[in-house]
C-alpha cells in the first residue's frame, strides 16, 4: 500500500510539473507576443514622428526656397544703399583729400 501510494504522489508530482511548465510556457508566449506587438507599435510610432519630421522640414525647405529670391533681393537693396553711402561720402570728402595730397605734394621739406 506505501508503494501505492509513494507511486501516486510520484504521479501527482508529475502532473504539477507538466502544468507548472505549460504555466511557464504560456506566459513566456504571451510575453513574446505582448514584446512583439510592442515592437510593432513602437515601428509604427517612429514611421509616424518621422514622417511628420519629414513634411515639417520639407516645409521649411520649401518656405527658405520661396525666400530665396526676398533674401536676394534684401541683400542687393542693402548692398545699394551701402554703395550709395561709400559714394556719398567719398564726394563729401575727396575734394579735401585731393586738397591735402596737392599740399603735401608741393611742399618741399629739407
Amino acid at each position: 500500500m506505501d508503494a501505492n501510494r509513494g507511486q501516486g504522489g510520484i504521479q501527482l508530482l508529475l502532473a504539477a510539473e507538466q502544468e507548472a511548465q505549460h504555466i511557464v510556457n504560456a506566459a513566456r508566449n504571451a510575453k513574446m507576443a505582448r514584446l512583439k506587438q510592442a515592437k510593432e507599435e513602437a515601428d509604427k510610432d517612429i514611421a509616424e514622428y518621422r514622417a511628420q519630421m519629414e513634411a515639417e522640414f520639407q516645409k521649411k525647405v520649401a518656405e527658405s526656397s520661396g525666400d530665396s529670391g526676398a533674401n536676394v533681393k534684401r541683400l542687393e537693396q542693402e548692398t545699394e544703399a551701402k554703395i550709395q553711402h561709400l559714394k556719398t561720402e567719398a564726394a563729401r570728402v575727396s575734394h579735401d583729400v585731393a586738397h591735402m595730397l596737392l599740399r603735401h605734394v608741393t611742399s618741399v621739406k629739407n
